[in-house]
């Protein structure tokens, strides 16, 4: 089963919820990783098809 982007997304989302709810000293890192990664997912259709001219 592939993980597409559709899914991706919700998923990571709901794993930072959770990390912030359970130790809310986390949200500054939880925060930042979660849009690093967000950012990762959205590009990296981009990135792998990419082909230079």
């Amino acid at each position: 089963m592939a993980l597409d982007i559709v899914v991706l997304q919700p998923l990571v989302s709901l794993i930072a919820g959770i990390l912030i709810l359970l130790i809310p000293r986390l949200l500054n890192y939880v925060v930042a990783i979660y849009l690093i990664l967000i950012g990762v997912i959205g590009l990296w259709p981009r990135l792998i098809y990419h082909v230079p001219h």
